[in-house]
């Protein structure tokens, strides 16, 4: 076991190797902060640097326990972090943002991700297991910006990595004021200082620094599309977050009760900013009505045509070269805000709008991220899957059926193609954690294909082959 004195002493080393080969910032690399903060990307890249080969030298025991560590600060902070993230974003619920923090905290894949694979015979014995890229780069958005960056460290830190983050500025408070808790954790656990760090001042030109710096063998986008591109131009391999416009589809034999609670459950949770999130609903002419019924009776609120109109024109409105926006003044706030730009007083304790649309509604074709759900009628199953599939965008990213016909709930699986499909549930199921089973993840990499994000993702393969020996059975 290494003891905190040994690595820090090999941390100071490794720093003064670098700064005598002129990789090092001198003055800020023999002071580098505690908080893993850095003024200059630069500074924070080399800071990440020489922690890594410390962490990749760690006893898998230690690792354990600073993810451990990693947790804990998560749930001892959770209203904290939720309280910072509202104030600096105004986006979302603040009590939704703590159940997100709890969640990403007990559900984020540590180090029981990472188990080997062994085959033995006549012809010898191979083992694979899992080892380091080295420094990766990684963007969060500020939609969730502590629980991203909580789920992206650990599972980027668990084969052995050090991270650098360029986060969205419109969190970088928040951020670094988590970012400096989580790095007390890891130096008092055993771990590195600035395992972790980041830009204080995050910009695009920070970013592509990042991305271009040869130390950093990977990155892992999970930001908005500016950054993703930004990412792909760097020429190497990226795990990116892509967007996505998930679609619910309800039939005729669905429980229209449940579906209508559920679908309120998953697209008002921290008022629609999950990228999961149900954003556009369609229901078969046969059980339409009643379906709108069973949305009313659950607690949403229906708007008219003329409020859904009037709503609709001032959450996308056009800049100056005519092209359609979406407003943040309407992104992430309450049911209430979208109620008032529509002409309706309601209540902070509704959670959901909704109302009829046509498949052009804007509501329907943009990634809105608002707790409003357009309901779009479809003449049958057929007609519902062909425009649930053309509403998505053919991102691959997640879609709902509520259905009872196993030959419906397939053929829409195989037609939609998404990372996440959910069957009879809310959007949070297909994240697994607190809704339903299975690994949890804030990265969904529907572009680069590797679906719910675990350390296994941020780790490299690596096979021992033994010929003819140690076949020992």
């Amino acid at each position: 076991m290494i003891d905190q004195k040994e690595i820090s002493a090999i941390v100071e080393t490794v720093v003064a190797r670098l700064k005598a080969e002129g990789k090092v910032a001198g003055a800020t690399a023999a002071a580098a902060p505690e908080s893993g903060v850095f003024q200059r990307i630069e500074d924070a890249l080399a800071a990440a640097r020489a922690a890594q080969p410390v962490w990749a030298a760690t006893p898998r025991a230690v690792k354990t326990k600073v993810i451990d560590a990693l947790r804990a600060v998560m749930h001892a902070h959770a209203e904290d972090f939720a309280r910072r993230e509202w104030e600096e974003t105004s986006l979302g619920r603040v009590a939704d943002k703590i159940v997100k923090i709890h969640n990403a905290a007990n559900a984020t894949p540590g180090l029981e991700d990472l188990e080997p694979r062994t085959w033995t015979g006549t012809k010898g014995l191979v083992v694979e297991d899992y080892a380091p890229y080295g420094v990766v780069a990684a963007v969060t958005p500020s939609t969730h910006p502590v629980p991203v960056l909580f789920n992206s460290l650990a599972i980027i830190i668990a084969p052995g990595n050090a991270v650098v983050f360029n986060v969205h500025p419109a969190a970088k408070r928040v951020s670094a004021y988590a970012l400096a808790l989580f790095n007390k954790a890891i130096r008092e656990n055993g771990g590195p200082a600035n395992l972790a760090t980041m830009a204080a001042e995050p910009t695009i030109e920070s970013a592509n620094t990042l991305f271009r710096d040869k130390s950093v063998r990977l990155i892992g986008a999970t930001g908005g599309p500016g950054l993703v591109k930004a990412a792909f131009a760097a020429g190497k391999k990226v795990i990116a977050a892509g967007p996505g416009n998930p679609p619910v589809l309800v039939d005729a034999t669905a429980d229209l009760d449940r579906a209508a609670r559920h679908i309120i459950d998953g697209a008002s949770f921290d008022n629609n900013i999950l990228c999961i999130a149900e954003k556009e609903a369609f229901v078969v002419d046969a059980v339409y009505n009643r379906f709108m019924d069973a949305m009313a009776r659950a607690g949403a609120v229906r708007l008219t045509r003329d409020q859904v109109k009037a709503l609709a024109a001032k959450a996308f409105p056009k800049n100056d070269r005519g092209e359609v926006t979406t407003s943040r003044d309407y992104v992430g706030k309450n049911a209430s805000v979208l109620a008032r730009a529509a002409g309706l007083a309601v209540g902070d304790d509704v959670r959901l709008l909704f109302g009829e649309a046509d498949f052009d509604c804007l509501f329907v074709q943009e990634e809105q991220m608002m707790p409003y759900m357009p309901v779009v009628r479809v003449k049958d199953v057929n007609e519902g899957i062909a425009l649930a599939k053309k509403a998505e965008h053919r991102y691959g990213h997640t879609a709902m059926i509520h259905s009872n016909d196993l030959d419906t709930i397939t053929r829409f699986g195989q037609i939609m193609n998404t990372s996440i499909t959910v069957v009879n549930g809310s959007s949070l199921v297909g994240l697994g954690g607190m809704a339903g089973e299975g690994t949890f993840s804030h990265t969904v990499s529907s572009p680069t294909g590797e679906g719910v994000c675990t350390p296994r993702h941020f780790a490299r393969i690596r096979r021992l082959a033994f010929g003819g020996t140690l076949n020992f059975v």
